[in-house]
């Protein structure tokens, strides 16, 4: 190498006889202190020098921050052993699902697939309602928006709450790691109310709380399915996370409300028709009627929504709360 020193421009090198055969092409690294040389073995094994010379050239100096002896060296061996030991034990107690990838695909497409119906919803809802109200009848069609939203919308609002039941059989099957309770309680609450208050009754199918039912329905999946596609590939995008675990704030109890509304509503139309209630053949000819088991299913209905705001509070501390440092 050629350098500049003390005595100016100078042509320096050296030769080393290693004691045992080593790689032809030592890697070099140059830094503004020094030049680094790593030269390899032919073979891993223990030298009992490092030069053919037993007496060492003078030059050569051993660097003890990097020194081994052989007792040191055979201990760092036999630690990487063990902990790649216990590293394939460990991945041996795991067991490979061969079905992961498929597994991973059906769950991107399921809320993928959720998330277009509900977009679908929200939009036709949202132009109906802001856009195509434009104009001197626009009072007049924003009204028939909120009574005209069953018919142009239950269809669409029918698929996706009936593919909704997938996700009990998720939960049930272990294919996600969400609790079963409130999946049951938010899936059959909304179908109990889409298909036996609306579904089953005429009268209930023109009224405004149609709109507010559907509407806020769908404007908490619109953060709920995305977050969980994302999820499933690993993604995390915050803005929707910080969506996902805030917007049910006030968007459960606005919906909780209208439901609630529909079913006080729906309960004189049961009444005056009797539809679904039931008569016991029996001497006092008792017959219990369905808006009486609504009264009593009024009280599940806030209780069914006590147990979501807790689990979903839970998940908000959990993934917006502060986070724990660990103590030292």
């Amino acid at each position: 190498a050629q350098g500049h020193g003390a005595k100016g421009d100078n042509i320096y090198e050296f030769q080393i006889e290693f004691l045992e055969p080593v790689e032809p092409n030592p890697v070099c690294r140059v830094t503004q202190r020094q030049l680094n040389i790593t030269v390899q073995k032919k073979e891993s094994n223990w030298w009992e020098r490092l030069t053919k010379q037993e007496k060492r050239p003078l030059f050569l100096a051993p660097d003890f921050d990097r020194w081994l002896d052989e007792s040191d060296a055979e201990m760092e061996l036999k630690e990487k052993e063990e902990e790649k030991i216990n590293k394939m034990k460990i991945e041996s107690r795991v067991p490979k699902d061969p079905f992961k990838h498929l597994k991973k695909g059906y769950l991107v497409m399921y809320n993928l697939v959720q998330f277009l119906g509900f977009s679908w919803i929200f939009v036709n809802m949202t132009v109906r309602l802001f856009i195509l109200g434009k104009g001197k009848s626009s009072a007049l069609f924003s009204l028939h928006s909120f009574y005209d939203t069953f018919h142009t919308i239950a269809d669409m609002m029918y698929f996706c709450q009936t593919l909704a039941l997938m996700e009990i059989v998720n939960s049930l099957i272990g294919l996600v790691r969400s609790p079963l309770i409130p999946a049951v309680v938010q899936v059959f609450g909304r179908n109990f109310v889409l298909f036996v208050i609306l579904g089953s009754l005429e009268e209930m199918q023109s009224k405004p709380v149609v709109f507010f039912i559907f509407y806020f329905w769908s404007i908490i999946e619109l953060f709920r399915y995305p977050y969980y596609m994302l999820s499933c590939i690993g993604i995390e995008w915050k803005p929707l996370t910080w969506l996902r675990y805030t917007a049910w704030i006030p968007l459960y109890p606005l919906g909780g409300l209208s439901e609630a509304v529909a079913i006080v509503q729906s309960i004189p139309i049961f009444s005056e028709t009797g539809k679904f209630s039931l008569g016991l053949p029996n001497p006092l000819n008792v017959t219990i009627q369905f808006s009486f088991l609504l009264q009593l299913y009024l009280i599940a209905l806030f209780l069914g929504l006590f147990v979501n705001f807790r689990h979903l509070y839970k998940q908000r501390r959990q993934h917006l709360g502060p986070k724990k440092r660990k103590m030292k």
